[in-house]
């Protein structure tokens, strides 16, 4: 059996929404509901909580939390998942990035993506199948591509596949458009190898990390849950996960 580490990136300084991991829901903070949901996956070995904020630090040990400190210049969680590896004490075969603002994670879903982990693949992460016709053309909602082994062809922000043989209001109808959920598995000495990668054209193009990836020949694979999550982005998001906590 592989050993897996969970790694949380949480970042105080937000662009869109400072402050994000200790926003109150529902009686806790983000953080602190994400590295629960973490904790119930019976696949993971550790999770740690991987900040540059001295607040986020002592707020997750303060309810009895791993954390670490990492530096702030950071560009990507990926990078921030790298150094927090190296941080920490341990053999891990394989790193989970788990998105520090996804509340409502399930376990089920991390343990999905574990259940892949073989040693063989070098990076894995998860869709769903889309069946809110908005999301399709919402370039918020990223779209993902995957051939019959399951490997990602392309991520965009764009509707994906094109459904040419049909009008726009029936794509949601045939079942073709999955939205990419943005959790990843790296296997260790290849989380390694992707901080070392300069950035690529399409993954700037699309504002995308994990077209880096592609541009550089690594495989994704991808696998279905059928689990819908909610991304808390803005204070408009965190007041709809609010009224789902309290049964609204």
């Amino acid at each position: 059996m592989h050993s897996i580490l969970a790694i949380i990136p949480a970042r105080y300084a937000s662009t869109r929404f400072p402050g994000k991991p200790l926003i109150d829901l529902g009686g806790k903070t983000m953080i602190q509901r994400v590295f629960e949901q973490a904790q119930k996956a019976t696949r993971i070995q550790e999770v740690v909580v991987a900040t540059d904020d001295e607040r986020i630090f002592n707020h997750v040990q303060s309810f009895g939390g791993h954390a670490v400190m990492t530096r702030a210049d950071h560009v990507s969680g990926t990078d921030r998942c790298y150094e927090a590896l190296q941080l920490l004490k341990g053999s891990f075969d394989y790193v989970v990035n788990v998105q520090g603002d996804e509340p409502f994670i399930q376990p089920e879903q991390i343990d999905l993506l574990a259940g892949a982990l073989d040693g063989n693949v070098e990076i894995a992460t998860l869709a769903k199948k889309i069946d809110d016709p908005a999301s399709i053309f919402n370039p918020n909602v990223v779209k993902v591509v995957f051939n019959v082994k399951g490997k990602a062809l392309y991520f965009s922000r764009s509707p994906i596949p094109h459904l040419r043989n049909y009008p726009e209001n029936e794509w949601i109808n045939h079942g073709n458009c999955y939205k990419h959920i943005g959790m990843y598995a790296y296997r260790t000495d290849i989380l390694k190898q992707l901080t070392h990668l300069p950035v690529s054209a399409l993954e700037q193009t699309e504002s995308l990390e994990q077209l880096r990836w592609l541009d550089n020949g690594y495989s994704i694979t991808v696998l279905e849950t059928n689990l819908e999550t909610l991304g808390i982005d803005s204070p408009e998001d965190a007041e709809r996960a609010r009224k789902i906590l309290a049964g609204h």
